[in-house]
């Protein structure tokens, strides 16, 4: 019965989905093919685009690279003076905050006393927390001083950085113009 009509159509009908599935392929294939030559002239195309912008930087590097050259100091000198100054900006918050600290330490002292003052008598619980609240006054007071001089000495710093800034802008203003 395999050679029956029947089964001879049912071939056919398999066949016709099995040619248009290769013929599906077959066209995949060649746009494959074709992106695939696509991808070999963009390599080309980008490969020659990075040879001529090679030339052309080595031209300019030619051109100004001794005005780069001279320029350097100047902008390694406004690099330094930039992360200066954010350093001084930190020392500056941290000084605020120290004196924020004594302050309230200073507080709590008077707080204490104010408490000793209404008693006759001097209980342990409040001497301790006055020695305690002295204690943190005299630890912020230092902790302040250290502070301040760090702000003064960042600050110092920064000032002698933006001199020099200024100094070399003055001295290699040519070199600054060609360069950028």
């Amino acid at each position: 019965m395999i050679g029956s009509p029947k089964n001879i159509k049912l071939e056919i009908k398999l066949s016709i989905p099995l040619q248009i599935e290769l013929e599906k392929l077959n066209e995949a294939t060649d746009n494959i093919n074709k992106y695939e030559v696509d991808l070999d002239e963009a390599k080309n195309e980008f490969r020659e685009l990075l040879r001529e912008s090679a030339e052309k930087i080595k031209a300019v590097a030619k051109k100004v690279g001794n005005s780069i050259d001279a320029a350097k100091p100047y902008y390694e000198a406004r690099l330094y003076a930039s992360q200066l100054a954010k350093e001084t900006q930190q020392c500056a918050l941290n000084f605020d905050k120290a004196k924020s600290v004594h302050a309230a330490a200073k507080e709590m002292v008077y707080l204490a006393e104010q408490g000793l003052g209404e008693k006759s008598t001097l209980d342990t619980a409040c001497q301790e927390m006055l020695t305690h609240a002295t204690t943190r006054v005299n630890e912020s007071q230092n902790e302040c001083t250290e502070m301040r001089n760090v702000l003064k000495i960042s600050e110092l710093k920064l000032e002698v950085a933006n001199n020099r800034v200024c100094k070399l802008h003055s001295q290699l203003k040519g070199a600054i113009r060609a360069s950028r």
